[in-house]
């Protein structure tokens, strides 16, 4: 059976590759790109080449969605004021769905996701919403928990020389994550 999945980066992608072909050795794996929440712009950047790079170092042809920068896509999904749930929600559905519309349009025989790599994630959430998404669009969601395999992120991104991300990828995980740094004083920086 042929397998869309899903990639939210290159360092998740060859994580997850390894841990999905040895559950399900018969089985092909397609990568997919479509990732609108990704900010900002040259973040956008360094994960698209970072994805292309791995698929070109391992022989893969990927499945290209939306290339374009899908900052405004992002935001009108998450809406005004979203909190951590409502945004991740809103973000996994965007993505998902693009991946299930495209894998039943293509004729795949189901679709995954490399975010089940990250325990930085709602594995719970992105279960529920690959469920659902699945129902509703007629193609199986493959759900493996991939965060065994997390490690070898780390690994691939060595061996390939490849971007390691900081942040999730959206313009709220970015300032979770920075926001709370101590900074440098002037005059420490001098």
């Amino acid at each position: 059976m042929a397998v869309l999945v899903h990639a939210c980066c290159g360092p998740c992608l060859g994580g997850s590759l390894p841990a999905l072909r040895g559950a399900q050795p018969q089985d092909e794996f397609v990568p997919f790109w479509d990732n609108p929440n990704i900010h900002g712009y040259q973040e956008y950047v360094q994960r698209f080449d970072s994805f292309q790079r791995l698929t070109a170092v391992l022989g893969l042809t990927p499945v290209i969605g939306d290339a374009g920068y899908g900052l405004r896509r992002f935001l009108a999904a998450v809406g005004p004021s979203p909190d951590r749930a409502s945004r991740c929600a809103a973000c996994f559905r965007l993505r998902l769905s693009a991946t299930a519309a495209r894998a039943k349009r293509d004729n795949f025989g189901a679709f995954s996701t490399t975010l089940l790599i990250s325990p930085y994630q709602d594995h719970d959430l992105l279960l529920r919403i690959g469920a659902e998404i699945a129902a509703n669009a007629g193609v199986p969601f493959l759900a493996q928990d991939l965060r065994p395999a997390f490690r070898d992120t780390y690994v691939v991104t060595r061996r390939v020389s490849l971007y390691k991300q900081k942040y999730c990828g959206c313009v709220f995980s970015e300032e979770e994550r920075f926001a709370n740094r101590p900074q440098k004083s002037e005059s420490a920086a001098a």
